[in-house]
């Protein structure tokens, strides 16, 4: 890859918990946890991930590709909205090269399942995961994700 062809995006999502889902972050099922509200399973990690490859290829972002008001994406996982965002960037001519996510929550624990999460996320990507950073913090209360789950993601096109 030429650096002059490369371009850098940012993503960014938060859910509030909703009693009666599952939890899926980075394609990863935790179980024994409260899920994420949302129209599509509430998988920030891939949302973030999905905003940042569309904007650094400047073409959308998931409002405007899959929008809540569309039924065809009601409890759609998060990694299969991910591989549809890799697909709109093949049409374009680009392709993932690497991202960097970082979540941000009080709980579950996310480094005891970070290898398994960056294994889906590259999957989906179509990427190694040598290419794939999962990172966590917790808010201690703060704010920002108050008590549901976010993620911000920077990924790389060429």
């Amino acid at each position: 890859m030429r650096v002059d062809e490369a371009r850098v995006g940012f993503g960014f999502d938060v859910h509030a918990r909703a009693g009666g889902r599952p939890l899926h972050l980075g394609g990863v099922l935790f179980e024994d946890e409260e899920g994420l509200a949302g129209h599509s399973d509430g998988d920030v990690v891939c949302h973030a991930i999905a905003d940042a490859l569309l904007g650094a290829a400047v073409l959308g972002d998931l409002g405007d590709r899959f929008p809540d008001a569309d039924p065809a994406y009601v409890d759609i996982a998060g990694l299969d909205l991910l591989g549809r965002a890799v697909a709109i960037l093949d049409d374009a001519g680009r392709r993932p090269e690497g991202c960097d996510v970082t979540v941000i929550c009080e709980r579950p624990a996310i480094g005891p399942r970070r290898q398994e999460m960056r294994t889906a996320l590259a999957s989906a990507l179509g990427i190694s995961a040598d290419r794939v950073s999962v990172k966590a913090t917790r808010p201690e209360g703060l704010g920002l994700s108050g008590d549901g789950v976010g993620a911000m993601a920077i990924a790389t096109v060429a």
